[in-house]
């Protein structure tokens, strides 16, 4: 069984994130897509963030119904800062029976410029099989407020993804590129647009707006 990782602070879970697992499927044969929402960023401080359990329940409600999706909370029960390199380990030792190939690590390539960084970097871009996935470059744009993630401590100087060249840093070289669909949203905009009154609904999973509404997360009302 070939399996990929899709990590992530999913707060909250979107249709971007379905479609790109999706698009891995597809195009790279993957049996299984695992969600893993992260306990603590080691790169970043989120705000408005749920609590750990609640953000693995949207994830959940999003996986229901489709047999290549996978919520997976081996980070939530770890605790503590999630690295990817002990997620990886994990799951290699807990699908040894079942796997034909690499874990297939997927990506967004705004988090390229800092992946040096990461723990383990080196040995994790051996034990799995790297997959970019292309993010918009706007997809944050004009989105600085309260509701936005902020990077800390290295990961605040790296250069902007756009000044990065993936094939400069040798431990992609064998990374694979998914030509998925460029969907302009995020998780941000729509915590924004929850807690404004906006429209959000065509934004998120069916069973994932509806969580929230039912549950009154990210500051929703009734309107």
């Amino acid at each position: 069984m070939k399996i990929a990782v899709l990590g992530g602070s999913f707060n909250p879970i979107h249709i971007g994130h379905m479609a790109l697992a999706d698009e891995v499927c597809n195009q790279f044969g993957y049996d299984r897509v695992l969600f893993i929402p992260t306990s603590t960023p080691p790169h970043k401080k989120m705000n408005d963030a749920l609590p750990a359990l609640t953000r693995f329940a949207l994830v959940k409600a999003a996986c229901r119904g489709d047999r290549h999706f996978v919520a997976e909370d081996c980070e939530i029960r770890r605790e503590g800062i999630s690295y990817t390199y002990d997620t990886i380990c994990y799951l290699q030792k807990k699908y040894a029976s079942s796997l034909t190939d690499k874990i297939g690590l997927i990506m967004g390539d705004d988090l390229l410029p800092g992946f040096h960084l990461w723990n383990n970097a080196e040995e994790l871009s051996k034990m799995c099989r790297i997959i970019i996935a292309r993010r918009p470059m706007d997809a944050d744009k004009n989105r600085m407020s309260r509701h936005s993630n902020t990077a800390i401590g290295e990961y605040a100087n790296t250069v902007p993804p756009e000044q990065f060249a993936p094939e400069d840093e040798p431990l992609l070289k064998d990374a694979l590129q998914l030509d998925n669909p460029m969907l302009s949203v995020s998780s941000t905009d729509i915590r924004s647009r929850i807690a404004e009154g906006k429209a959000f609904s065509y934004l998120v999973p069916q069973a994932v707006g509806k969580c929230i509404k039912q549950r009154k997360l990210y500051g929703y009302k009734q309107h």
